[in-house]
């Protein structure tokens, strides 16, 4: 997986990039009440509003953390919006991109520089 300043992280599956919010940025928003998602087929560009998030805490914006198309979006958070909470990097991802090229990925943080950011 890697990792953004903004706490997103971006794990490769086949030709698609799966995003979600950290374990760390989850527990920072507290409970997670609702979750607007955006619809597939959408073409977004890095720092594009993608995802709405609204905790018991703040309301917080998802952006895209790279160009490309929304191809599938977790509807089950739709629901269930505290999977947010739950499973923050398993379950609980917002959406797939597919991205022209995959290399565009080098230029994330690690895990353990992630982890040195948030101390």
């Amino acid at each position: 997986m890697k990792y953004t300043e903004d706490h997103e992280w971006l794990r490769v599956e086949g030709d698609l990039v799966v995003v979600g919010i950290t374990e760390h940025a989850a527990t920072q928003l507290g409970d997670v009440v609702f979750v607007e998602l955006p619809e597939p087929e959408t073409m977004v560009a890095t720092g594009d509003e993608v995802v709405v998030i609204e905790s018991v805490k703040a309301a917080s914006d998802i952006l895209a953390p790279i160009d490309g198309e929304i191809v599938e979006v977790n509807d089950k958070l739709s629901d269930r919006p505290g999977m947010v909470n739950d499973d923050p990097t398993g379950d609980a991802w917002f959406f797939k991109l597919k991205v022209d090229d995959l290399s565009v990925l080098d230029d994330f943080m690690t895990e353990d520089e992630y982890n040195d950011l948030i101390g």
